[in-house]
């Protein structure tokens, strides 16, 4: 398969750590992290056209059916997050996908790993089906991992 030429290489959003992204203890929630890898990844689809209102019109959306975790460093207050992004794995179809996103400290450090597998729904049908093919193309301008491996069906 070739690359577009309109293909992202990498792809990455910064993310401000407020005080409602602290715990008790003076770092971040760690559902903050999740958070920040939210919001990364919805602004990557939409950085290939697939915004929400879009895939609205299309009758999809993406739902999530498992969210990892890993905590590395603490993050604290005033802090800013740079989170990447890539496809770490994909259905021949596409109807199901695997998302990396790494955490880095402003210092460079990296304090965490989210890693997301998901599928498309239908609107209309409340189930996971194969995406249309505008998906597909868009799919193909985002960075993948070097490790990138094709799925099954998930367990």
């Amino acid at each position: 398969m070739s690359t577009p030429a309109d293909a992202f290489s990498e792809f990455s959003t910064d993310c401000e750590v407020r005080w409602a992204d602290l715990d008790a203890n003076a770092h971040a929630r760690h559902t903050a992290f999740l958070d920040w890898a939210t919001t990364c990844r919805i602004a990557a689809f939409a950085a290939v056209g697939l915004t929400m209102e879009y895939l609205a019109g299309l009758g999809v959306g993406p739902v999530i059916f498992r969210e990892e975790a890993d905590y590395l460093r603490e993050v604290g207050g005033g802090d800013r997050i740079t989170v990447t992004y890539e496809l770490a794995g994909g259905s021949p179809d596409w109807k199901h996908w695997q998302i990396r996103h790494r955490l880095y400290r402003r210092d460079g450090v990296q304090c965490g790993v989210v890693v997301v597998r998901g599928a498309w729904m239908s609107l209309a049908e409340r189930r996971v089906v194969m995406p249309p093919p505008e998906i597909p193309r868009a799919f193909d301008r985002l960075p993948r991992a070097v490790d990138f491996t094709v799925m099954g069906r998930a367990p």
